[in-house]
């Protein structure tokens, strides 16, 4: 199977650390391509940067998976799910979010629970996605640890710390029984985290290639988008 990865913010260094993530997860036949385009925000905190990012995210996943192609899946490594819905539509090939992905796996371990992401800004695009995508009652609330989005990158144990601190608060006041990690960057604390809290902390990209795979397993992703496969103006 070869899944195609993209990370739509322009920060490379960040879809090198998700494409570590996502090879961490897949089998042992599974083959990852990641990419990033060059001309989006480098980070994308808000519906600001989601939107901006759009263009360049569009017009990379045409040269990929239209002009390209060779890809059985792909997957948007951002939480907000940027610019997923028009991708589905869009697209031969399945196309996964890594928040649609990480809600779903949540609400097959338990079930509440509460998101912690990167910046408050963030927040309301995450609660408008679950509302979308029906999963905003199981949902106990979506939290900001203030991190901003590179500083994952730039000082990790920093970060973890205060993810961690915004987890155990989530723990004690919601009492959920999961967390999701509401950026592509926390991918690589997942496993950490769940350690030390003794729940289940999940991350998306990892979760989303295990959907990937699975749809390729069950057949489910012999398809074709409404557009068959036609180019995003």
């Amino acid at each position: 199977m070869h899944i195609l990865l993209i990370n739509p913010n322009s920060t490379a260094a960040m879809t090198r650390s998700i494409e570590a993530a996502a090879r961490a997860a897949a089998r042992v036949d599974t083959r990852i391509t990641a990419v990033n385009p060059t001309d989006t925000p480098p980070a994308i905190q808000g519906p600001e940067d989601g939107a901006a990012a759009l263009p360049g995210l569009f017009r990379l996943f045409d040269a990929e998976v239209i002009d390209k192609g060779g890809y059985d899946a792909c997957i948007i490594a951002c939480f907000d799910d940027t610019g997923l819905m028009t991708l589905k539509r869009r697209s031969p090939i399945p196309v996964i979010g890594i928040g649609e992905a990480a809600f779903h796996a949540a609400t097959l371990v338990g079930e509440w629970f509460s998101v912690v992401t990167t910046l408050g800004v963030s927040v309301p695009v995450i609660e408008a996605n679950l509302a979308a995508y029906g999963f905003a009652k199981r949902c106990r609330k979506v939290r900001a640890s203030e991190v901003p989005v590179l500083a994952l990158e730039t000082d990790k144990d920093g970060s973890c710390d205060t993810i961690a601190a915004e987890i155990a608060t989530s723990i004690a006041d919601d009492k959920p029984d999961a967390i999701v990690l509401g950026c592509a960057g926390m991918a690589d604390l997942a496993l950490t985290l769940s350690d030390r809290f003794r729940l289940p902390v999940i991350d998306g990209v990892a979760t989303a290639v295990a959907l990937a795979e699975a749809l390729r397993a069950a057949n489910a992703d012999r398809w074709t988008g409404t557009a068959g496969g036609a180019r995003i103006a």
